[in-house]
């Protein structure tokens, strides 16, 4: 029996010791920041605008918010469900440099909107509920201005809509309760879209394709329209698993577009999570999809490759970072989209890498704390933060007496690239000059510092545009790499590059970007461009 002992105690080790080695470890990744308790609304949409300052808003008719307008404006509108003379704000503007909020004066209902950003900067903001759902409204960035608001902005209701920029500057606004879309500045016509009627018209995923088609997905089918004639180009695969947009809420971005130069460029769209079929608001609580699918769109005969994400997830956001790799933040593992119907929220965000081999392109990160259920934002920044903000499954502000109280706090995500032992490594952009701006095709020296040696072939350019982000879907996210090359010291710690912008339209839609250089994976802060 004493001789079996030491065999017994070696296989008990090593059987225990096969248990530890089949747990994979959380990378410990990223640093969360609490920036600010309460903002006093619950950030249901989000923008960036060009002088780093974040129009947030939820909707009018949630009651009484916890941010004061000045005093003597007060919303009068006997419209209202909740609240008929209402003094505080449903919207606020964010300077990220102060870390502090304004309040901002919005009447219409921008309940479930959507929105873009024009040519010259300005925050074209479309439809909503109840008044709002034929709004348009414009917000300037300066630091005094207020919404502009046009009732009948828009000519058919638009709630749940998605817009996009076009490459002639036009934002065209597409679904939202109707099988159809149209166009701003408004004309006096609406396209029918019976591809939404046979599919959803809820927050469809719309990319703008190399072509100048869109590409326009919506619950498991999508297809390349072209919105000039009005016609399907292409039809694409079901994807497999089960439904991605709303209110089986999955995410969905274009991959980084790359050899802008050449003859031909190549265009992928990545889409993760969402839910089954099964998943209702009946409290049918059914775990959320755990697989990503990943189509390159300009093949000829497009499939889609799946891959499975470490952690299952639904109303997730996905946001582009600088260097190329995707965010995957926020959501539940179960249920869906819609007022309590989702459990169990996902607090590791995950890190997406386009560029490994499929089997090592996820990697989870550090988690927050806080839920980040429906009605979630996220949004990049211009110094490479992630902006994260909203929550609220309630169809008013509820504090008390639910698993997850309406939520006012702001939070920052940090990626890893912006850790201090990457200091040596992280680039400075020296010229341009922040607001340059920058023609098709052109060529232009861009001068950078880094305090370490530079490995000179992992030295990349990226353009990102700044995205609407609401339930799930940041809508124009893009990102160009552009082509650069010929990096040369001049310096002990100053270098140049030629780098080109953009050869088209279709690349790139015209309007303001922010342009980082990437050394070895790490971004420096951005400048903002204006792409003319």
């Amino acid at each position: 029996m004493m001789a079996l002992y030491p065999i017994l105690c070696f296989s008990f080790f090593f059987f225990f010791f096969l248990i530890l080695n089949s747990i994979k470890p959380v990378a410990s990744q990223g640093q969360w920041e609490l920036l600010q308790q309460s903002i006093g609304i619950s950030a249901m949409h989000m923008q960036l605008l060009n002088n780093d300052r974040v129009v947030i808003f939820d909707r009018t008719d949630f009651g009484r918010s916890n941010l004061s307008l000045p005093a003597g404006i007060c919303r009068n509108d006997p419209n209202d469900y909740a609240l008929r003379h209402d003094c505080t704000a449903h919207s606020a503007e964010y300077d990220v440099s102060k870390n502090s909020v304004r309040p901002l004066m919005v009447q219409t209902d921008t309940w479930c909107s959507s929105g873009a950003v024009s040519i010259d900067g300005n925050f074209i903001q479309t439809g909503g509920s109840h008044d709002g759902d034929h709004a348009v409204r414009i917000f300037k960035p300066c630091s005094t201005c207020d919404w502009q608001e046009f009732p009948t902005g828009l000519n058919q209701r638009r709630w749940y809509a998605t817009n996009h920029i076009l490459p002639d500057g036009r934002v065209i606004v597409i679904g939202g309760q109707e099988n159809n879309y149209e166009f701003y500045p408004k004309s006096t016509t609406v396209f029918s879209l019976p591809f939404l009627e046979q599919t959803s018209n809820l927050y469809p995923f719309v990319h703008l394709n190399v072509d100048g088609n869109l590409f326009i997905f919506a619950n498991t089918q999508a297809i390349l329209f072209d919105y000039t004639t009005n016609s399907i180009v292409k039809t694409f695969p079901v994807i497999p698993g089960g439904r991605r947009t709303y209110p089986y809420t999955g995410s969905s971005v274009l991959l980084p577009l790359k050899n802008l130069q050449g003859s031909s460029v190549e265009a992928e769209v990545l889409i993760c999570g969402g839910a089954p079929l099964g998943s209702t608001n009946s409290g049918n609580f059914i775990g959320a999809l755990d697989t990503c699918g990943r189509i390159r769109i300009t093949d000829p005969n497009p499939t889609w490759t799946m891959e499975t994400m470490p952690l299952a997830r639904v109303m997730g956001d996905m946001i582009l970072l600088p260097n190329g790799q995707i965010l995957i933040i926020n959501g539940a593992a179960r249920g869906l989209s819609g007022w309590e119907s989702g459990r169990d929220p996902v607090f590791y965000p995950v890190l997406y890498q386009p560029e490994n081999l499929i089997g090592s392109r996820f990697q989870v990160l550090n988690p927050t704390t806080i839920p980040r259920m429906y009605h979630s934002t996220a949004i990049l920044l211009r110094d490479g933060r992630v902006l994260v903000g909203g929550s609220n499954p309630h169809q008013y502000y509820n504090f008390t007496g639910v698993l997850y109280p309406t939520e006012l706090s702001l939070e920052a995500f940090s990626p890893a690239y912006l850790d201090s032992k990457f200091s040596a490594l992280r680039p400075t952009i020296n010229a341009p000059l922040s607001y340059t701006k920058l023609s098709y095709g052109q060529r232009f020296m861009l001068q950078f510092s880094v305090s370490s040696p530079v490995k000179t072939n992992s030295v990349g350019v990226t353009m990102v545009a700044p995205s609407f982000s609401t339930h799930s879907f940041s809508m124009n996210q893009r990102m160009l790499v552009l082509d650069g090359r010929n990096v040369i010291g001049m310096s002990n710690s100053l270098y140049s590059m030629a780098v080109t912008t953009p050869k088209s339209t279709f690349q790139a839609p015209p309007g303001y970007y922010l342009l980082f250089v990437v050394h070895q994976d790490i971004p420096s802060e951005g400048i903002w461009v204006h792409l003319q």
